[in-house]
């Protein structure tokens, strides 16, 4: 459809393709809910009203039509599913556009990474929007599987689907003014700039938003968010499966500062995708449990999302806007009932009513590389006090603890009574035999281990264990698969779940990724003993060396606020 033939379906001199009648339209510009009628041209809402004529009408039975949910920051890989595998969670939610950071495939692929996902995503009838990686790999003290500098990710800016720079999770690098950081900030200067800067405060934050940064998704209080909401940066609340800053953050909302507010998922497994859902859940429980209008739960999951990634074709129900709608009956607890996409029905009471073909791809190379001559567990005790990192359940930030050591025959082990487990991150991209060993608290294993490579943002190899041999066990079952994660007692492996996409990502269906996931951790909570909701996902975190306090890679333990690798012993 031209523009000619857009303004006369629109003035009503031409039949539009479809009429949905008998709604409640949800206008998000003005706050105001009215009977109407929308009529849709192709992929195009041509006119809001009465008097339009059409080939095909629907009568929606009085529901509510909302402009379709857009998530602000999703890593699609942490779905464990390839693009046209995760649109079937979203879409059935209501999820109409998702703007993703693939940096987790690309800290093992590198462009590689970014390009596979970029084709993967590209005809889906789910709107995927890319965030150009700035941070392969995040910082100077991992091993990933690619590095990207400012000219390599200019490559990028070609593809219309990438729409800014990613979060800049050097925050140091950017308010220590690094040259090769700036560089790629002033490589999309002229674009959107995400940030990433959990606890910053200050001066520094003002350096960090002088830069050009423009928003934030690690806030944990009100406080926190309350600073960087006065100093003009868009906050994105949000809801992972093990970072779970909604509620906390809700009483910050308030009618006057809810324009500058988006929601975002982040990191959301099968299980939660498919249950709770994904931008719909955080609008149901900001409704129900944090008193929001609806309007402006949903305001904040639609239009203050696309104005602030300058999508000026979504995110509201409007004549020229993208026909992306969110219909459901219950004005306090929406659920998606019918979805359209871009004027298309594509999803109907939590099942797709359309086929998604996955795209012939060139495959992405295997991604284990480990030199097993080389690896040794073993932790010679040099002190009794050492320094474990505090997991905190449902968090990414962790406690820098110094703990009294289990010491046998020379060697520091795990203490499972204490709940003190070994952790162990193997460099799995370029065999090098680096190799970091530490200790965690708040896992909650009393038997066995687990193992993964979905460890953000390196995605090497770690495992979490109460004894060297079942460690091992677990190691090398993921390298057996190549890639994914792994529970074992001893000797014996008790479930597993491969991810041949760069050991982070499963081409099979949603539903069956889930059940794997699901074996995964009934094994791991009622086998081994762990209470934790999902401990594969936090165990993904405890090498990511952006997020305090302490955090564990193949270089090493790293104390992020000195932002400093350091000793083990103390």
């Amino acid at each position: 459809m031209n523009l000619s033939e857009r303004i006369t379906a629109a003035r009503g001199d031409q039949p539009a393709d479809l009429l949905l009648t008998n709604l409640q339209l949800v206008n998000v510009f003005t706050g105001e809910i009215y009977p109407s009628e929308i009529a849709i041209k192709d992929a195009i809402i041509v006119g809001v009203g009465a008097g339009y004529t059409t080939a095909q009408t629907v009568d929606l039975g009085g529901r509510y039509v909302a402009p379709g949910l857009i998530d602000a920051h999703v890593h699609i890989e942490s779905s464990l599913c390839i693009p046209p595998i995760f649109a079937h969670a979203a879409l059935t939610h209501g999820v109409t556009t998702v703007v993703t950071d693939p940096h987790e495939i690309a800290n093992v692929h590198g462009l590689d990474g970014i390009r596979y996902m970029l084709a993967m995503g590209a005809d889906l009838p789910l709107t995927m929007y890319v965030m150009a990686s700035s941070c392969v790999p995040a910082t100077h003290m991992e091993t990933a599987g690619a590095a990207l500098d400012a000219a390599d990710l200019a490559t990028l800016r070609d593809y219309p689907a990438v729409i800014g720079l990613a979060e800049m999770m050097n925050y140091p690098g950017v308010f220590l003014g690094v040259p090769e950081v700036l560089a790629k900030i002033e490589a999309f200067q002229d674009l959107v700039l995400d940030g990433h800067c959990p606890g910053l405060l200050g001066q520094n934050l003002n350096a960090y938003i002088a830069a050009g940064i423009a928003s934030d998704h690690e806030c944990t209080t009100v406080a926190e968010a309350r600073e960087k909401l006065q100093k003009g940066m868009m906050i994105f609340i949000r809801e992972a499966t093990n970072a779970q800053n909604l509620r906390p953050l809700l009483p910050l909302v308030t009618p006057e500062n809810s324009r500058r507010m988006c929601w975002c998922t982040d990191d959301r497994q099968p299980a939660d995708l498919l249950d709770d859902g994904s931008i719909d859940h955080m609008i149901r429980v900001a409704i129900a449990e944090g008193g929001l209008d609806p309007i402006t739960a949903l305001r904040m999951g639609t239009l203050n999302t696309a104005d602030y990634f300058r999508l000026d074709d979504r995110g509201a129900i409007a004549p020229g806007r993208r026909a992306d709608l969110f219909i459901f009956s219950d004005l306090n607890a929406p659920r998606a009932e019918l979805v359209y996409a871009g004027g298309k029905p594509v999803a109907q009471d939590g099942d797709l009513t359309v086929t998604i073909p996955v795209p012939e791809v060139t495959p992405l190379p295997h991604s284990m590389n480990v030199n097993w001559a080389n690896v040794d567990f073993s932790i010679p005790a040099t002190s009794a006090r050492a320094r474990v990192i505090g997991s905190l359940e449902n968090q990414l930030i962790t406690e820098h603890r110094v703990e009294e050591m289990k010491i046998k025959n020379g060697l520091a082990v795990a203490d499972p009574a204490r709940d003190i487990l070994k952790m162990i991150v193997i460099e799995r991209h370029h065999a090098s035999s680096k190799i970091g060993k530490g200790f965690i608290h708040g896992i909650g294993l009393k038997r066995g281990a687990i193992a993964g490579t979905v460890a953000h943002d390196h995605h090497n190899l770690v495992v979490i264990g109460v004894d060297d041999a079942s460690m091992m066990t677990a190691a090398r079952a993921v390298d057996a698969m190549g890639g994914g994660l792994v529970a074992v007692d001893g000797d014996q492996v008790l479930a597993e779940l491969p991810l041949p996409v760069g050991g982070l990502m499963s081409d099979k269906p949603i539903h069956e990724v889930r059940a794997g996931l699901d074996r995964l951790l009934d094994v791991t909570g009622n086998t081994l003993g762990s209470a934790l909701h999902d401990p594969f996902m936090a165990m993904s975190f405890m090498a990511l060396e952006v997020i305090p306090a302490l955090k564990l890679t193949d270089i090493g333990l790293v104390d992020v606020e000195k932002f400093e690798v350091v000793d083990l012993f103390v």
